[in-house]
């Protein structure tokens, strides 16, 4: 009872968020609000943990939320690394799991990075961008080729990238739409839900 307690306070608090585009939020409370969606799937994750795997999903969804805080606290760059961490811990997880030899996770990657390095506008950041994104990249086809139920860790990892290419473009493209702020967190948040519930359950049976 209280582990379902724990993923719908996660949903609550994350889907909840998304109000702040439109509030006057800001300073500490806004930073906690923003990674206690992600923090409260972290919490939930380790409360199911009874295996390696276990615990390394509860590691993806912990470094998710300190990359929303540090994005907040510390800026893009060190918030990047975190996810970046996150995204090379999720690879190290899905591999373990694999349905069989991981080629489908290289032209993901290759893909992702690409779209990443052509979006922003200021081409000193595309380097460090499509650094960033192979790993994301990676994080998505390893997902798409785990033994993890595609509909749910496969979409959640798609929604992910999805996420993280609308920030982009809005570094370039869609610099004035309005389009990256009203999908970037649901897609983001989504994502990661979708993520740890779909590992956690099936870690469970």
């Amino acid at each position: 009872m209280e582990r379902r307690f724990l993923f719908a306070a996660a949903l609550v608090a994350g889907s909840s968020y998304y109000l702040s585009h439109w509030l006057p939020v800001s300073g500490a409370l806004e930073v906690a609000w923003k990674g206690s969606g992600v923090g409260l799937l972290a919490l939930w994750a380790a409360t199911q943990a009874r295996s390696t795997d276990g615990w390394l999903i509860a590691a993806v969804t912990a470094l998710g939320a300190a990359g929303d805080v540090l994005l907040e606290t510390h800026g893009l760059t060190v918030g990047a690394l975190a996810f970046l961490a996150g995204h090379v811990t999720a690879c190290v997880l899905y591999i373990r799991n694999r349905r069989a030899t991981i080629e489908l996770a290289v032209p993901i990657a290759l893909a992702v990075a690409l779209a990443a390095w052509l979006l922003p506008s200021d081409r000193t950041a595309a380097t460090g961008i499509a650094v960033y994104a192979l790993g994301l990249g990676a994080m998505a086809g390893t997902a798409l080729n785990s033994r993890y139920p595609r509909a749910i860790v496969g979409v959640g990892a798609l929604l992910f990238v999805l996420s993280d290419l609308l920030i982009f473009a809005r570094l370039g493209p869609l610099a004035h739409s309005p389009l990256p702020g009203l999908l970037i967190w649901p897609t983001y948040f989504g994502g990661q839900a979708l993520i740890a519930w779909g590992v956690v359950k099936a870690e469970r049976r």
